[in-house]
């Protein structure tokens, strides 16, 4: 049977037994580390991830992560997230608009009549109501 292993140096070993012992660790990172530590004792990847309940395929790819950038594998690279569709400026126009006089005929802006009239103004391509009220929920 082949061995896949990794080799952690004494202070990465201290630095990992450490954070374990701290308590304050993400599920995640806690089950990364007991991977590396027991891939660290020359079990083969199969051993780990039985051991662990984990796939083979996670283990084998903590194991490569590990060996390209070292410790930085327990933490996961921040997401970029969806793109903000409304910036400030045009939020800053919906809270204008609201602060505005009403139409004709009304006696005050609704969510829905200041998202209809954002759109007919084009401060914005579409809006939700619901979003037009979280805009102004944040208003000072």
């Amino acid at each position: 049977m082949k061995k896949h292993h990794i080799e952690l140096s004494n202070e990465q070993v201290i630095e990992l037994q450490d954070m374990l012992k701290s308590g304050h660790l993400a599920a995640r990172v806690y089950q990364r580390i007991q991977v590396l530590l027991n891939l660290h004792q020359t079990k083969t990847y199969r051993q780990v991830s039985d051991d662990l309940s984990l796939g083979y395929s996670t283990v084998r790819s903590l194991a490569g992560k590990y060996k390209e950038v070292g410790l930085s594998c327990l933490y996961d690279l921040p997401r970029s997230g969806r793109p903000i569709r409304i910036d400030g400026t045009s939020r800053a126009k919906i809270t204008t608009l609201a602060c505005s006089e009403v139409a004709e005929g009304r006696q005050s802006w609704t969510l829905r009549l200041l998202s209809e009239k954002a759109v007919t103004l084009g401060l914005v391509d579409q809006i939700s109501h619901t979003y037009v009220g979280s805009i102004l929920k944040k208003m000072p």
